[in-house]
């Protein structure tokens, strides 16, 4: 295991046709007549990372404006969900984040993940060692859902809590992951500790990180304890490696960074997770992939446990359930906890790199919601999503603030930016996380517990990197990969995926006008970031598609939406 939590390595890695363009492609599979649409990962990369400079964001707190404009709706929409309409926007012009943030928050969930399985018939005995309607239930949920607050703050947590259906060993794998979905879902405006709770009696996260079944020592054959769940709860789901100040810098001790354990402390948690199994042994049905995993005693190592210098003390002869309160209750406790999950958090909804101010203020909500409650889930997510360092109009220019868009997300976007459906339910965008053709990340599909990039990661020999700023969802960005993201957002523009299918005919009255075509665009899917040199050039290329035929006014429309999703100043999100 890495001594860095921003770059360790990965050591354990759990197991449609195109349209017709309107011109021929070039070699690399892109219609050169799109222009901006064969963007290069140097020209997103500058984008990005600008000159390197530092932004800064005015004072601390939150804001409320008086009258929030569309463009600031959309961009507070682009933080807060998984993607929006132009109705949506309106109406969160007419309101104020706090009213919005109040309506989310107090929402029930429409469909259960496991209900979706249930419905659709999933359950039938044929499909006990499939993955049958895993993916279908992923983009049904992402792209279809009305909790769109909920959707955004679920992928956070699956980015942190990380679980992959690929990973997973036992039968009936479609439903251990909805079953651990429901669970980061439903607990998504809850509270932090009822998280932790929940992962550490979950089936998939039992099969992930290996803790099913795990026993005791043995001295006779010199077996000991599977440590993977007890070190990567400490390293990647609570503490992090090294000890945190309340703004996310690190304690230093004679310049040093402070670790937050040792492989001491790992041995000594593993000896907690050792006993647990499922449920039950009826395998006829899914239904045990459910239920939290009980213990088993006489597997179960009943010895004293004590680490991080004594803070967390088990006595010898405690019972299962109570050693595992003892330790989750220590690390829920313990001072690093709150900077370490609330950076992750405003990294996952805002920006990659918040100032030290930010995560101070967000991570003082984690200890005390005013209320004197802490892991308080919603004050959390409130607090990220209304400071001022979030709001502040200037950070649109800013060169630190901001993250590049998730693929995911770009996907769900124009998906709920255009209305498309799935009259029977299959939402057949499947497994999208090929690098050759498709997005190169698929959502409940990471390849192993770090995700598809780590929190700590920068492009090595870029601005980024020389600022000392990350740059996480860069690593899965590269030549290879953005090409495949432009060839497939191409297809699935102009002809959907299957019977999920966009409807654009807010579009096609104004696409006889390219200027209020993209107009249009930029406030709906890029929050207005995309700067009128950039506008007037996508301009240019739109006007050389004629639109005398509803197949031309088709073809400006397409070529429109593909220039906007394929420029950076769209793929950067400020």
């Amino acid at each position: 295991m890495s001594d860095a939590v921003g770059t360790p390595p990965e050591t354990r890695t759990p197991a449609a046709a195109e349209p017709a363009a309107p011109s021929a492609p070039d070699r690399n599979g892109i219609d050169p007549r799109l222009g901006l649409a064969g963007v290069s990962l140097g020209a997103v990369l500058l984008e990005a990372c600008g000159d390197g400079g530092s932004g800064s964001s005015p004072g601390g707190g939150t804001i409320t404006p008086a009258a929030i404009t569309t463009t600031q709706a959309s961009r507070f929409l682009s933080q807060a969900s998984v993607g929006y309409g132009r109705t949506d926007v309106i109406n969160l012009a007419g309101s104020s984040y706090n009213a919005w943030l109040d309506t989310q928050l107090a929402m029930a969930r429409p469909q259960k993940f496991w209900d979706f399985l249930i419905a659709g018939g999933y359950d039938a005995a044929a499909n006990i060692n499939s993955t049958a309607g895993f993916d279908a239930m992923m983009w049904s949920q992402l792209i279809n859902s009305g909790d769109i607050l909920r959707q955004r703050v679920g992928l956070a947590l699956l980015s942190i809590w990380v679980v992959g259906i690929d990973g997973l060993t036992s039968s009936w794998r479609s439903f251990v992951m909805a079953a651990y979905l429901d669970g980061l879902w439903d607990n998504a405006f809850g509270n932090y500790r009822d998280i932790m709770e929940f992962v550490s009696t979950s089936p998939a996260m039992a099969q992930f990180l290996t803790f099913l079944g795990n026993s005791k020592a043995n001295p006779a054959t010199g077996s000991i304890p599977d440590e993977n769940y007890a070190r990567e709860l400490m390293q990647l789901f609570t503490i992090g490696l090294y000890q945190l100040n309340m703004d996310g810098s690190q304690v230093l001790s004679g310049g040093a960074p402070v670790a937050t354990y040792t492989q001491a402390d790992v041995s000594q948690a593993a000896r907690v997770w050792t006993g647990y199994t499922l449920a039950n042994t009826d395998n006829t049905t899914p239904a045990r992939m459910r239920l939290p995993l009980i213990i088993n005693n006489s597997t179960r190592e009943t010895g004293a446990s004590s680490l991080l210098n004594g803070a967390i003390t088990i006595p010898a002869g405690t019972d299962g359930a109570t050693a595992r309160k003892i330790l989750l209750d220590g690390l829920f406790n313990h001072a690093s906890m709150p900077p370490f999950i609330s950076k992750q958090l405003i990294q996952r909804l805002v920006t990659s790199n918040p100032s030290p101010a930010y995560i101070n203020r967000v991570a003082n909500v984690f200890v005390n919601n005013g209320n004197g409650v802490r892991g308080d889930m919603k004050a959390v997510i409130r607090a990220i999503l209304t400071d001022a360092e979030a709001r502040d109009d200037n950070q649109v220019t800013s060169t630190s603030f901001g993250k590049l868009r998730e693929p995911i997300l770009r996907l769900t976007q124009w998906a709920r930016a255009f209305n498309v459906t799935s009259p029977t339910n299959q939402w057949p965008f499947g497994n999208t996380s090929s690098t050759a053709n498709r997005l190169g990340q698929s959502p409940g599909r990471s390849p192993s517990v770090f995700n598809w990039f780590r929190p700590g990661y920068t492009p090595p020999g870029t601005a980024i990197s020389a600022a000392g700023q990350v740059a996480p969802e860069f690593q899965i960005a590269n030549e290879p990969t953005i090409i495949a993201y432009v060839n497939y957002m191409q297809s699935l523009i102009a002809s959907g995926a299957g019977e999920a299918k966009p409807d654009y005919s807010s579009l096609t009255t104004i696409a006889t006008d390219s200027q209020a075509l993209l107009a249009e665009l930029n406030l709906v899917l890029a929050a207005n970031q995309i700067s009128s040199a950039t506008i007037a050039q996508m301009k240019t290329a739109l006007d050389t598609i004629a639109v005398t035929t509803t197949a031309g006014i088709n073809n400006r429309i397409y070529a429109a939406i593909l220039l906007v999703m394929a420029s950076p100043e769209y793929l950067v999100l400020r």
